[in-house]
Formats: C-alpha cells, sequence, structure tokens
C-alpha cells in the first residue's frame, strides 16, 4: 500500500469523526438516531473506491468498537454495536466498498444518474438490508416493525446520496482519485 494510499484511508475515516460532530436526530418510533455519517460512507467509496474506502470505514468502525466517542452524541464501544443501531455500524464497510466497487466498474460511463444508483445500492440498501434485521432483534422489534419504521430513514437518506453523488461527479472531473477501471485491471494482471 502507497503513502498516498494510507493518508486517503486516513482522511476519509477522519471524516466520519467530523461528520459524528453533527447532533443525531432521535426519533420516536425507531431505536436508531438519524445521523450524517452514512454520506461518509457515500463520500468514501465513490470517491476513493472500494478497497480505500472500506478500509476507510473500517478504520472508523474500529475507533467506534474501541470505544472512541466518534458517533454522533459523543457514543462509541461495544455498548452501542451491540445495540439498535449496532447493524448500520457495522454494515459502513460493506456499504462503502459496494459503493466503491460499483463506481469503478462503472468509471468509463460514470455519471450522475449511475452515481445515484451506485450510492443508493451501497449506502442506503447494503446498510438497511443489514441494520434493520439487527435494531429488529438488539431493540426487541418485530421485523415487519423495524422495516415499516425504518421509512422515515428514506427521505434523509436519498439526499445523502444526492450530496454524495454531486460531490463525487465534481471530485471525478477536478481531481479523479479512481483510476479507470482497464488501468486496474492492469495494475492487478
Amino acid at each position: 500500500m502507497r503513502n498516498k494510499d494510507i493518508a486517503q484511508i486516513a482522511l476519509f475515516a477522519a471524516i466520519m469523526v467530523v461528520l459524528g460532530l453533527f447532533p443525531l436526530v432521535e426519533l420516536p418510533l425507531v431505536p436508531a438516531p438519524i445521523t450524517s455519517q452514512t454520506l461518509g460512507v457515500i463520500l468514501a467509496g465513490s470517491v476513493i473506491g472500494a478497497r480505500r474506502g472500506g478500509l476507510a470505514i473500517l478504520l472508523f468502525v474500529v475507533l467506534v468498537v474501541i470505544g472512541l466517542p466518534v458517533l454522533p452524541g459523543g457514543r462509541g464501544g461495544l455498548g452501542v454495536i451491540l445495540g439498535p443501531t449496532g447493524g448500520f455500524v457495522l454494515a459502513y464497510p460493506l456499504g462503502a466498498f459496494v459503493i466503491g466497487w460499483l463506481t469503478e466498474r462503472l468509471w468509463d460511463r460514470y455519471t450522475l444518474w449511475t452515481a445515484l444508483a451506485c450510492n443508493f445500492i451501497g449506502g442506503a440498501l447494503v446498510l438497511y438490508v443489514i441494520g434493520i434485521p439487527w435494531m429488529a432483534v438488539a431493540g426487541h422489534l418485530a421485523l415487519g416493525r423495524a422495516v415499516t419504521g425504518s421509512v422515515v430513514f428514506l427521505p434523509g437518506d436519498i439526499a445523502k446520496v444526492v450530496i454524495g453523488s454531486l460531490a463525487a461527479i465534481a471530485v471525478r472531473r477536478a481531481y479523479p482519485m479512481i483510476e479507470r477501471n482497464d488501468r486496474i485491471q492492469d495494475v492487478q494482471a
């Protein structure tokens, strides 16, 4: 791994920490709050790619697990991971990886529409598929209630997908950090 890769991983882990400084929004019917950190997952995957983006967010999750107060509200530690929001936090690295993987595969035809699709799949669907069942079990909710209660997350997640997609397109034009797919394959060969 090059120094540049390590710096980008550290930078995006730090971005996640900074996004944790924004206050969380508690919801009355769902035990998981709305946070801005999903935007960091989207940015990591869509700006620095699958491997580096996934590692950046994995580093952030390690910081959470060891107890650093890097989640909104100064939260961190195994108690958070074992609680209703833990599944979403544990899904963050996979979400960033999926976004990056899709982005790398579609790099030559990466437009706002493909960015929106990639970011929604990894930044919302992947997180929901892991986070909602975890929330149901840890929050002692029926799965159906957890699913219907999570609908309140959709507008905010859609806004974060749009913001992250616009940012990814702007970075791609100004200073692309993801290489074209054929260069990636040449390097791997």
